[in-house]
């Protein structure tokens, strides 16, 4: 290799060799190029079970209040404003009575609250799902109790959930709906005003 780079012609072979030797070694390793990380696996039949048991508890509590409500006298529609107010109170305190060992997690299990987490955090995302997000924050809830069997204070600000999120969560009955409480999630029956179950950080 020596000689034919010294004869006539030998500077062109003699760079072409080195520029050679200098692609080799810059050449990528296999198995040496830096990837990004894997994005963590979705156990769909996971998920799955979580929004059914979900489901399932929601349309329990549901079916719970509504037979409570069967049993409570009838307004009228000509019905005072006391007397509304007295059938609501009369309404809460029979449900809260039926449900008086209800606890956080009830109905958003451990499953369905990550789950839920991992939906809201992916449409959240983008500069225009921020503002959404600031919206729902700066909504007046403090003093709001995060208790489970709680009426959500009738003063207070309600933080409703953007439509287009809406769509992607587990459908609740027509009953009960979801509301934020700052970066929490909660669970409200929309008659009696009781928090049914709330979910932490809900918000990215």
């Amino acid at each position: 290799m020596k000689q034919e780079l010294c004869r006539p012609g030998g500077y062109a072979l003699r760079a072409a060799f080195l520029i050679g030797i200098g692609i080799f070694s810059i050449a990528p390793v296999p198995g040496a190029v830096a990837q990004k990380p894997a994005a963590p696996r979705v156990n769909v039949a996971k998920d799955r079970r979580a929004v059914a048991t979900f489901e399932g508890r929601a349309k329990a509590y549901v079916k719970l209040r509504n037979r409570i409500k069967s049993k409570l006298p009838k307004l009228s529609k000509d019905s005072t404003p006391e007397q509304i107010a007295a059938h609501k109170k009369a309404f809460e305190d029979a449900v809260r009575g039926a449900r008086v060992g209800a606890k956080p997690g009830d109905i958003f299990t451990a499953d369905a609250a990550e789950y839920l987490r991992r939906l809201i955090r992916t449409e959240f995302k983008g500069q225009d799902r921020g503002e959404v997000k600031e919206t729902i924050l700066e909504a007046d809830t403090t003093g709001v109790p995060l208790k489970v069997n709680y009426p959500y204070p009738e003063t207070k600000e309600v933080s409703t959930v953007p439509p287009t999120v809406l769509l992607k969560l587990p459908q609740l009955p027509r009953e009960v709906n979801y509301r934020f409480v700052g970066r929490h999630m909660l669970l409200i029956d929309k008659d009696n005003g009781l928090i049914l179950d709330y979910m932490l950080n809900a918000l990215p």
